[in-house]
């Protein structure tokens, strides 16, 4: 049965495979910590598990449902899925990426009028949208959406052109940054807690983010190696951090030690304090094959640091090349390495990107812009949904 509910304001279901740590669930915990709360409503549904990541969500009246479904496709659940947004009676259900796509078929079957799919990223196992199944996944499953939202050009360009989806079907949502939780260190860098390299003459480069194959810290791990092969003068100021927890952090190590260089970096695993990791680093690094719009570049800009970043997917929409920071190419580690020591061997160039990147992030990437937008796009989707439902029962 529908929950009977005297509250007028609409309820976003908000569908992901996993609510844990990651870009995607920050924006998430963004939009729904951001939106006005004398307007919406929200509930996570997270087709596998919940986290303690639960807890950046500050809102009390919000509902969280792990369905626990085991590897595969999740067909056999439909039911179950269908019941649920029956008895939720949402006003809009939002999947975001590949693997929470299959919710909009009990979305339709409940009965939901407003069905939004937002592309938030590429799949580890697709880096840059190549797979013809994955394409095909997404066709079959177009039919049951209402309107898509992906955070950069880059997978606008993927859902139109390659998935074949109308324009007019794709609205683009780029991610903002909290530019007063992320600021730039007031006197110099700041001495991250727990790091050892607390000396002032250090010159810290980093990453922060989950250590996969699709964000490639092995490649950063590769390019600090380079670079102190190359200068081995750095060696006595050239610090490497990686922070996060995944497979790639022991492939990361392993590089580093067989070069004798494992004293030279820290891999803490992954930390919550993102703004004082970001607040301890000289420059920061997004090693990754593929990108949607990365919430760690974002942050790093906000933060005043100098972004090196792959150029991949929504990285050039992001960062200014020779402004705010450099692009390399993906999986080049001498190209990595040499960046990286033209800005350790200019503070001073370091810093102006710093500078024009935190300027970059507070003029065109708020937080408060975005969530507008979403806002919006919300309050159109409802509408069209609502003349919609008169025309079809005179039909």
């Amino acid at each position: 049965m529908t929950r009977v509910s005297s509250d007028p304001r609409p309820l976003i279901a908000h569908v992901v495979y996993r609510f844990d740590t990651g870009g995607l669930e920050n924006g998430v915990v963004n939009l729904v910590n951001r939106m006005r709360r004398d307007a919406w409503r929200h509930a996570i549904i997270a087709l596998t598990s919940i986290t303690e990541y639960r807890r950046r969500i500050v809102r009390e009246d919000v509902e969280f449902v792990a369905l626990d479904q085991p590897p595969g496709h999740g067909l056999w659940m439909y039911p179950r899925m269908t019941r649920l947004l029956r008895e939720m009676a949402p006003a809009i259900v939002h999947t975001r990426n590949l693997a929470a796509l299959e919710m909009t078929v009990p979305a339709f079957l409940a009965g939901i009028p407003v069905r939004i799919h937002g592309e938030h990223g590429w799949d580890a196992r697709d880096p840059g949208g190549a797979s013809a199944r994955y394409r095909w996944v997404r066709r079959l499953y177009a039919p049951f959406v209402t309107q898509y939202v992906t955070v950069s050009k880059d997978l606008a360009r993927y859902v139109t052109g390659r998935v074949g989806v109308a324009s007019s079907r794709v609205e683009e949502i780029c991610n903002g940054v909290d530019t007063e939780r992320f600021q730039p260190a007031r006197d110099g860098r700041e001495a991250i807690p727990g790091c050892p390299f607390r000396n002032p003459a250090l010159w810290l480069v980093g990453t922060v983010g989950r250590m996969d194959p699709v964000k490639d810290q092995v490649n950063l791990a590769r390019a600090f190696v380079r670079a102190l092969e190359r200068e081995p003068r750095q060696r006595d100021r050239l610090r490497l951090v990686l922070v996060g927890a995944g497979p790639l952090q022991h492939d990361a190590r392993t590089i580093l030690q067989a070069a004798g260089m494992d004293s030279l970096a820290w891999l803490p695993g992954e930390r919550a304090d993102v703004p004082a990791i970001l607040r301890g680093l000289d420059c920061f690094v997004l090693p990754s094959l593929a990108e949607g719009i990365s919430n760690t570049v974002l942050e790093a800009m906000a933060s005043g640091l100098p972004v090196i970043a792959t150029e991949v997917g929504g990285n050039v929409e992001l960062v200014e090349r020779g402004r705010t920071g450099e692009l390399v190419p993906p999986s080049e580690p001498d190209a990595l390495a040499t960046r990286i020591l033209a800005y350790a061997n200019d503070a001073e160039r370091a810093r102006n990107a710093g500078r024009a990147g935190r300027e970059r992030a507070e003029r065109h990437f708020s937080i408060t812009g975005m969530v507008a937008r979403y806002e919006a796009m919300y309050t159109r989707a409802l509408a069209n949904a609502a003349q919609a439902r008169p025309a079809a029962r005179q039909a």
